[in-house]
């Protein structure tokens, strides 16, 4: 009796010692999440933070055609591939000149082929924006347009002007029209020109309008003169786009 009572207690001791050591472990920095991402509430009213590996630019593999080999490449390289482009940030002229060289590289592959843009943005620089529509007018290849979230402002008239037909959204998109903004300062003669280089610009985005939508260009005034959001099926009546897709015919 006295070996067995000798043996239970080396073995509780045994295991005290196996769950300190285990709850010092888990409780080791070594296995804290190192992003702080989401927190939730715990019962005492208290805020723990549950921590998030950031998910970054996804990367997929890719063989080259004759390559023994395959490599990891992010998804928008390997969407380039298969004619497939997103806008989905500020439009400036750092991202219209990528966007161009894509286009033109794809179309010079094969000008048979669609180029599909998918659009996501806010909108920005003007001019950026109409080097962008005037490559889309440019090149043969057709330019399919499909809203995924939100075009607002210069990404609204993108999406307008994809090639007639092929101009979609899905159903909970959004897409905002307003007049272009502007600002300058300095001599009163640069602001004049300045001023009128901007109105300038909003007749000339007036009359694309008109012209892709089949809106009358004084309803183009009249509805650019503010913020004016529309939803999907909205903007498919006014004409910028062609058709809403219904995402229940997907495969």
């Amino acid at each position: 009796l006295e070996s067995t009572a000798m043996t239970g207690l080396k073995v509780l001791a045994l295991w005290s010692l196996v769950a300190a050591w285990a709850a010092g472990f888990m409780t080791s920095t070594s296995l804290r999440p190192s992003v702080v991402g989401l927190r939730r509430e715990n019962g005492f009213g208290a805020r723990s933070s549950i921590v998030m590996m950031p998910i970054g630019v996804p990367k997929v593999a890719y063989r080259v055609p004759g390559a023994q080999s395959a490599d990891w490449v992010d998804i928008y390289n390997r969407l380039y591939r298969e004619r497939i482009i997103f806008l989905g940030s500020e439009i400036d002229d750092e991202l219209a000149n990528q966007i161009i060289g894509v286009m033109l590289y794809l179309d010079s592959e094969s000008n048979t082929k669609p180029i599909y843009l998918y659009i996501n943005c806010p909108g920005g620089s003007v001019i950026a924006g109409l080097a962008i529509f005037d490559t889309m007018n440019h090149i043969k290849s057709k330019v399919v347009t499909i809203n995924v979230g939100l075009s607002a402002s210069m990404a609204s008239f993108l999406l307008c002007g994809g090639s007639k037909g092929m101009r979609l959204a899905l159903p909970n998109s959004r897409v905002m029209i307003h007049q272009p903004m502007g600002g300058a300062q300095g001599q009163a003669e640069d602001i004049r020109v300045e001023a009128a280089q901007i109105v300038r610009i909003k007749d000339n985005l007036v009359k694309q309008y008109a012209v892709m939508t089949g809106q009358p260009q004084e309803t183009i005034i009249r509805d650019l003169d503010r913020d004016n959001f529309m939803s999907a099926h909205e903007a498919c009546a006014y004409g910028i786009i062609d058709k809403v897709i219904d995402v229940s015919d997907m495969p």
